[in-house]
């Protein structure tokens, strides 16, 4: 089987075999040695890092993160919940004295319990597995254990996503009118391609660049409420992009939307397969519900699409993902 670009084109009893011959054709395993853990970040270099410091003109900053806390979108699906906060010590505790410092000296301390992937946040290549290996072709289980990700963890991407940044605002280029496309949507190559020709020389994507496309998902969840956000239907990339993905060689991807790829996917019996392409056989690091909504007002007043983007990892030694707060900087 030859992969295709067009969805029309794809089997939908088959995924199984359009994921198998996406894997084999898109694969990066041993592109940059068979010690690598950093996939396609590999693309961004010095040179790429100081190009995209001279984006900066106007000094605005825009946080591209959601909320992290109670009233977040997570449902308990996969044990996946909003953050819980908890005060260990308060000003009321201060004012009475309770805590034991001296001279008058008080002060405030707190913990968070939350899923890593709960709100704005990476996916690392320790996430996803093809058909039981994981990035590079090693063995799932001698990567991820009930010690964490051993070999890919996330903290092994701590200084690495600086870069160019690009906002495709797909949902206005498809859904003028609205700004929001339609859950269940699959956009595909084409339209990536056709939306980048509307938008402009300043949304050209290349080599280690950073692309952040806008669906308004999240736009529509702020006004109808959570619903499903975080797990149900949405828009989002067809499994038909993963030669996009692949060739334009990017360092990373991120959306408005939980699951990156569209949903319901395009498959009759499929979970996430694009996922199962990109990040174990690609080496593609994954954000997802990033908000881009702010982003793409600030670039479309400025007729331009690119920018400074810092989005860093937490190093949390050995874990599979990380919460974010990506900075684009115009």
């Amino acid at each position: 089987m030859t992969p295709t670009e067009d969805p029309q084109e794809l089997d939908r009893a088959d995924p199984a075999g359009h994921i198998a011959a996406a894997a084999e054709a898109y694969r990066n395993w041993g592109r940059w040695g068979e010690d690598d853990v950093v996939g396609t970040l590999n693309f961004i270099d010095d040179a790429k890092r100081r190009t995209a410091a001279g984006l900066v003109q106007d000094g605005l900053v825009v946080s591209l993160a959601q909320s992290f806390d109670m009233d977040g979108p997570q449902k308990g699906w996969r044990r996946r919940t909003n953050p819980v906060h908890t005060m260990l010590d308060t000003g009321t505790d201060a004012e009475r004295g309770a805590q034991g410092f001296p001279h008058g000296i008080g002060g405030a301390d707190d913990v968070i319990a939350m899923p890593l992937q709960c709100s704005t946040q990476w996916d690392g290549l320790g996430h996803i597995f093809d058909r039981g290996f994981a990035w590079n072709g090693r063995r799932a289980g001698d990567v991820v254990t009930s010690d964490g990700d051993l070999v890919t963890g996330i903290e092994h991407t701590a200084d690495r996503l600086v870069s160019r940044g690009v906002l495709l605002d797909l949902g206005a280029f498809l859904r003028p009118e609205t700004g929001e496309i339609e859950d269940g949507y699959a956009i595909t190559a084409a339209e990536l391609d056709a939306c980048i020709a509307a938008q402009g020389p300043t949304s050209g994507v290349g080599r280690g660049d950073i692309v952040l496309v806008r669906t308004g998902r999240l736009a529509r969840a702020r006004r109808e409420g959570w619903g499903d956000y975080a797990g149900g239907p949405s828009a989002g990339l067809s499994f038909t992009t993963a030669g996009w993905l692949h060739r334009s060689e990017i360092a990373a991807i991120a959306t408005d939307t939980w699951g990156f790829e569209v949903r319901p996917n395009e498959f009759d019996a499929a979970f996430q397969p694009l996922h199962q392409v990109v990040i174990p056989n690609m080496g593609l690091t994954v954000g997802e519900m990033w908000d881009l909504d702010r982003l793409a007002d600030a670039c479309r007043e400025r007729g331009r699409w690119e920018f400074l983007l810092t989005a860093a990892t937490i190093p949390i030694t050995g874990a599979v993902g990380s919460p974010v707060n990506p900075l684009a900087i115009l």
